[in-house]
């Protein structure tokens, strides 16, 4: 399949994830170039505000096969991963696979687990493979984490540490609905009302990730992204500037919103679109005044483009 008639089913995706989750055009629309870029994506707010509708839309719109993990305090690393049982007629081991086992996961509330079963992920969510009882398993592919977490006001949450919150490509975050799109949700549109049909094949998404690769990234645009990285490093603003995965993975999230915007090279306005979400988790103010949104604009604000 061509280029441009992946890119008419992208388009028809995001008009029906839109059609579900309303009034968060620019989210959903970063959400599904973070799938697109092979990221995994982190969805900080309040409950109830329609996380995990985006995450059940997107796997239903592009016919992945989906799986729930709600995180408690209780939870273990087996009830993540899978578990193997002894065979008492041979003394073999079963494998019983976890919920990781998927194309999609969804982490619900993943901050209300403690450390241990967080970490579960790391590997999973790193090499796209687990690893039990010395046996290392391959996940289906795609594999996109989406994971949700409560605010750290609210009672019972861990912080999710560095190492865990630098797998994740991105960060959004959804917020209230407007007025017009809360007007809707009342009115018995969209939301968990409206179904979501299957307008793509596995294979297509796989073949526009494919895609991504020859994109074009011009010497100029190159030293943009080389220039914001040692902005953050340099500045003494930050604890720390923007790692060099954190930088590889800006310049595929840029990528991604090119290929959606029905381009084969990048521009700086690509790269503007998808530093927030992509950097905000990455950079932590050492004054503790900004928030990880606002760090990013000051960044964008003090570097020149080419």
């Amino acid at each position: 399949m061509t280029a441009d008639a992946l890119r008419v089913r992208f388009a028809q995706a995001l008009a029906q994830i839109n059609g579900i989750v309303l009034g968060k055009a620019g989210e959903t629309r970063l959400a599904l170039a973070c799938l697109l870029a092979d990221g995994h994506l982190l969805i900080e707010d309040l409950p109830g505000v329609g996380k995990t509708t985006l995450a059940h839309a997107l796997a239903q719109t592009l016919g992945l096969e989906f799986k729930r993990i709600q995180f408690t305090s209780d939870l273990l690393p087996a009830d993540v991963l899978g578990y193997s049982s002894l065979n008492r007629a041979d003394s073999s081991l079963t494998f019983h696979p976890g919920p990781v086992f998927a194309q999609v996961v969804l982490a619900d509330e993943i901050n209300r687990a403690t450390p241990k079963a967080q970490s579960a992920l790391l590997e999973a969510m790193e090499e796209g493979q687990v690893t039990q009882d010395g046996v290392t398993r391959a996940l289906p592919q795609p594999f996109f984490v989406i994971a949700t977490q409560n605010p750290f006001t609210q009672a019972g949450v861990y912080p999710l540490p560095e190492s865990q919150l630098d797998r994740f490509l991105m960060r959004l975050s959804l917020g209230y609905p407007s007025v017009n799109a809360e007007r809707e949700l009342l009115a018995g549109r969209g939301g968990k009302a409206a179904p979501a049909a299957r307008v793509m094949q596995v294979e297509d998404l796989l073949a526009a990730q494919a895609q991504l690769d020859v994109l074009h990234l011009s010497p100029p645009l190159l030293d943009y992204l080389q220039a914001l990285a040692a902005h953050t490093r340099q500045c003494g603003r930050f604890v720390h500037g923007l790692s060099p995965r954190g930088l590889l993975g800006l310049a595929r999230a840029a990528r991604a919103w090119a290929w959606l915007a029905g381009r084969d090279f990048v521009i700086p306005d690509d790269v503007q679109a998808v530093f927030a979400a992509v950097a905000g988790h990455r950079l932590v103010d050492a004054e503790g005044a900004w928030s990880g949104a606002e760090a990013a604009r000051w960044v964008l604000g003090s570097v020149a483009i080419p």
